[in-house]
């Protein structure tokens, strides 16, 4: 033990609390007590949410590569009117949850709404007199996801067309081949990883989601472990779902593993970015410009415009001291796990930089984790752990003082915030560590030079170039929690409702306009990052 210092062992610490929740999920997969409500999911509803999960993937990871990819090639390698606009604007429906678009385009395409409405008014046509696409149905929700989670592949691919396969490019056309056969047997290949892990993050997040495919009525799995949890009352049935669907995010993560390293080729390509191609003109500009507007118009300016207009036509009966309410509750719980998130992502970043050891690796590798596990997996590996260590401490307080102090911990936000760390501590950890390697190592050693110790180092040498990395990283930290719906409904406390849960509330009863100013609100805080983001697409042709 005196070789441990106490650095190792706060790394230590923080991978044993980060691991906590998804080792507390694996315990309870091979438990007994849980067999008859497994029995009973088995028997109805397991073989349907098996499919639908499958299917649902199937759907998103192709058309999310399908507008990713074409839109990447289109402003990257041709040069059409508005490429500069649509380079930076194709990103924004990342600003918008999946949740949100279903309930806008459910109160636009349903029977009732007012397309139908119309047509039926146009044509004097009644129910039953003419077909319409079904909306809240596995299809539905796929477009959803892909309407938002398109950028993953997008931002990826972009920036495998820009830094890789300039030169190749150039010598591709020498040899006659054209722009689309240049794309399929040079840029397509190269750009292969960055495809599959722009995918790998889409179909993660549609993993994750609840909001969306409860809304819609879709079994899957993390459908499958709210009812198992709140309607069968059965945590461990809930425990051994989650464990399933934790498989699933490995095998995803694994594929994705695999196609980057069999094309490892690709990195001794030339890295001159790619020039801008012949510039399009007439019917093949406009296409262009059809095919970059569709994705930005479906899943960011419709929406906008029509939440927009349910806010301000329709108005929102809670908006008042209630909206402040639920506003401050999401702010409180996102800057709070911002503030933390940052501050742990900079002592692991630090650590390993310093050269920390084993610990300090194996705490940045484990902490880096918690983004590819599904919000409500870890809610479940978190509530479960952390109840039991509640009803020990209020067993030994009232041991002590003979009073019940009542659940400490998942009686309030403690709890709450800690799985919020566990899920998005890898977005601060990246972007910090990203920010400490642009520091040449060179100045730690003049720092040394100087008579600085580390703690001095850091503060007057690091904080300062870090300033841009640490605000980013707590800003993106802030947005998804603010986003963040399956592990907030599970885990808030009683009467504790966010931004996100009231949207969702209004939105399953059927109250879209109250619901609309709440989402609007998710929807511009999420336009933040996006924004910084903007401004380094519009910097970095530069």
């Amino acid at each position: 033990m005196k070789n441990i210092s106490p650095l190792s062992l706060a790394f230590g610490l923080v991978a044993a609390l980060i691991a906590l929740p998804v080792g507390s999920v694996l315990a309870n997969l091979f438990a007994s007590g849980g067999g008859a409500t497994i029995a009973h999911l088995a028997a109805t509803i397991l073989p349907e949410t098996v499919f639908n999960t499958l299917l649902l993937c199937l759907y998103v990871g192709s058309g999310c590569i399908l507008l990713g990819v074409g839109a990447a090639w289109l402003t990257t390698v041709l040069d059409f009117p508005g490429r500069r606009f649509f380079e930076w604007a194709l990103v924004l429906p990342l600003a918008a949850p999946a949740y949100v678009l279903a309930y806008v385009y459910t109160d636009v395409l349903q029977f009732a709404g007012p397309l139908q409405s119309a047509l039926r008014e146009a044509f004097g046509w009644r129910y039953g007199d003419y077909w319409f696409p079904e909306v809240r149905s596995l299809g539905g929700a796929a477009l959803m996801f892909i309407a938002v989670l398109y950028p993953y592949v997008y931002l990826l691919a972009r920036a495998a067309f820009l830094e890789r396969g300039g030169t190749l490019l150039e010598a591709a056309r020498t040899l006659g081949l054209g722009p689309w056969r240049a794309f399929v047997r040079v840029s397509l290949p190269l750009a292969r990883p960055a495809v599959v892990a722009g995918a790998t993050l889409a179909l993660m997040e549609t993993l994750a989601d609840y909001g969306t495919v409860a809304y819609f009525g879709v079994p899957t799995f993390t459908t499958g472990i709210y009812r198992a949890w709140f309607s069968l009352g059965d945590r461990l049935a809930a425990a051994q779902l989650a464990a399933t669907l934790l498989g699933f995010v490995v095998l995803l993560l694994a594929l994705e593993r695999l196609a980057r390293g069999r094309a490892r080729f690709s990195e001794a390509a030339a890295r001159r970015p790619a020039a801008v191609g012949r510039r399009l003109t007439g019917l093949r500009a406009f296409a262009a410009i059809l095919a970059c507007c569709l994705p930005l118009f479906a899943g960011f300016l419709l929406p906008a415009l029509l939440l927009l207009r349910l806010a301000l036509l329709e108005g929102d009966a809670q908006f008042g001291t209630r909206f402040l309410t639920l506003a401050q509750n999401s702010f409180m719980l996102s800057g709070l796990t911002a503030l933390l998130g940052v501050f742990i992502a900079l002592l692991l970043a630090y650590g390993e930089r310093l050269g920390g050891g084993w610990a300090a690796r194996a705490a940045v590798r484990i902490a880096g984790l918690g983004y590819a596990v599904p919000g409500a997996v870890i809610a479940v590996g978190v509530l479960i752990p952390v109840t039991r260590l509640d009803h020990w401490l209020g067993e030994q307080w009232e041991a002590f003082s003979g009073v019940n102090p009542g659940l400490l911990l998942t009686g309030g936000v403690a709890a709450l915030v800690y799985a919020y760390l566990v899920r998005f501590l890898g977005i601060a950890l990246q972007t910090t560590g990203a920010g400490l390697a642009r520091i040449r190592p060179s100045m730690d050693d003049a720092a040394r030079s100087l008579g600085l110790g580390r703690g001095a180092t850091l503060r007057r040498v690091h904080l300062p170039l870090l300033r841009g990395s640490l605000l980013t990283a707590g800003l993106l930290v802030f947005v998804d929690v603010m986003k963040e719906l399956p592990a907030t409904l599970v885990m808030r406390p009683f009467n504790f409702d966010t931004l996100a849960t009231q949207t969702y509330m209004l939105a399953a009863d059927e109250r879209l306009a109250e619901a609309s100013t709440a989402a609007l609100a998710i929807v511009g805080v999420g336009l933040l990052p996006l924004f910084v983001l903007s401004r380094q697409i519009a910097q970095g042709r530069r």
